[in-house]
């Protein structure tokens, strides 16, 4: 054989093997997948690094507390089973029947205000302060602080200037999500201390589907400022639905069965210092309002 034909014969048995090793072995680096893509969903301000660490990376073991956290679940879940033989709620079913009013949250100590998590645009690069403390005699609580709307100086955010104050969502046993039954009452009864500003209270409740995580029923909460104290009762009626601060076109009644976290929000761009104080929010069923819904609501096979 020549050597002109061992050439071409080494050169397509070459060509075969390679066509043959990426027809069998393709690269892994089409199919490999995100961490952040499949896990991290929350807000990442600009300029900083993606989290790349798998879920179980975040987790750190320690023994003592993961005994600690078996007996306050165990405890809880006896709660529940005992409860349930009591009534709803671990209540008699004629109290739970004949209930008028709840205040489901009041603030009479330090243990109060580990149930609320404070916010501002700080977690975004803003300016405004926000803090949380108990008032007077240890009988309210207090939202101050500074808001500022300049936004950061980053290159992708063009508004800031926002203060939250949220209730955190109830767990039961095992941390299984727990919801708030308010189906009884029909209005929302607060009595607070303001300084003149609006405000806006957001009521989340239990969804169905993964893209509406973000819904909120939301309403105005107008402060009259001074040293008095003002009573506030606000009908579920008249929440509306919004998303991700937009107004829905298709608007629904809230479901009172399934409420998950109740909150404040501060954002009328005047800079400077607020401050909100609450004595306690309840709920009480006002007969004299018959109202079921405020807003237009779209059937989808409208009566002819």
């Amino acid at each position: 054989m020549s050597r002109m034909s061992r050439a071409i014969l080494q050169s397509s048995v070459g060509v075969c093997a390679l066509f043959r090793k990426q027809l069998l072995q393709p690269e892994l680096s089409h199919f490999t997948l995100s961490t952040r893509t499949v896990y991290d969903r929350d807000y990442r301000r600009p300029g900083l690094s993606p989290d790349t660490r798998w879920p179980w990376e975040k987790i750190r073991f320690d023994f003592s507390k993961g005994l600690e956290g078996i007996r306050k679940h165990l405890g809880l879940l006896k709660d529940e089973v005992v409860g349930q033989w009591k009534g709803p709620e671990g209540r008699p079913l004629m109290e739970h029947m004949l209930e008028q009013t709840r205040v489901q949250w009041e603030f009479r100590g330090p243990e109060c205000l580990g149930q609320w998590v404070v916010s501002s645009d700080r977690e975004i690069g803003g300016r405004s302060e926000a803090y949380l403390k108990l008032g007077r005699n240890n009988t309210t609580c207090t939202l101050y602080g500074t808001l500022c709307s300049v936004p950061p100086r980053d290159g992708e955010t063009r508004y800031s200037g926002y203060v939250t104050l949220r209730s955190k969502q109830p767990l039961s046993s095992f941390d299984r999500k727990k919801h708030f039954d308010w189906s009884s009452f029909n209005t929302l009864y607060l009595r607070i201390r303001g300084d003149g500003r609006p405000w806006m209270i957001n009521v989340a409740a239990e969804t169905f589907f993964s893209h509406q995580r973000d819904d909120i029923y939301s309403y105005f909460l107008y402060t009259r400022g001074g040293p008095y104290w003002q009573d506030v009762k606000i009908p579920f009626s008249k929440f509306f639905l919004s998303s991700r601060g937009r107004i829905q076109d298709d608007q629904h009644p809230l479901w009172l069965d399934k409420v998950n976290t109740i909150g404040f929000t501060l954002g009328d761009k005047a800079d400077g210092p607020f401050q909100l104080e609450i004595d306690f929010i309840a709920l009480c069923n006002d007969r004299a309002h018959t109202e079921e819904f405020a807003y237009e609501l779209h059937k989808r096979n409208p009566e002819v």
